[in-house]
């Protein structure tokens, strides 16, 4: 059954289930559910991380008071030193490289079945510049958009 073939809410739905399954049997996916269970299976990796959240909750507790608590400076400097050191780390690159194919994919298929019904529907792409414009046509409304 074509999606233009669908005429009642549980066809569409039935067919979304499809779709869900298709991404969860793609590469990408593959790969992002690979690159998460190897991160979170690599023991330095989880140091960095719970390292890095660690100084990041000291840092919430220190930015209550902003520049005037004793260890804002230190603190602040050292929270970006170990992100850093986590975001270096090959597997949380591997991961996150992952993450955002998934997400790319995602967000493609999103704007695909929202632009099939109206290229007025706004669909959030992680991009604020797009994510805050009333459409994508950037004729100032000429289209009616606005």
């Amino acid at each position: 059954m074509s999606v233009i073939e669908a005429s009642t809410s549980v066809d569409i739905l039935e067919q979304s289930e499809q779709l869900g399954h298709m991404v969860v049997e793609s590469d990408i996916y593959i790969e992002y559910r690979e690159a998460k269970k190897a991160m979170k299976e690599d023991p330095e990796a989880q140091e960095k991380i719970n390292n890095f959240l660690s100084w990041k909750d000291q840092y919430e507790e220190v930015q209550r008071f902003g520049a005037y608590h004793p260890d804002y400076k230190t603190t602040a400097k050292q929270v970006r030193v170990v992100k850093r050191e986590m975001d270096m780390h090959e597997t949380v690159i591997r991961y996150r490289q992952a993450e955002k194919a998934l997400d790319n994919l995602l967000t493609e298929i999103s704007t695909l079945i929202a632009e099939s019904v109206s290229s007025s529907i706004k669909v959030p792409t992680g991009n604020p510049f797009y994510d805050n414009q009333s459409c994508g046509c950037s004729t100032g409304g000429s289209c009616g958009c606005s």
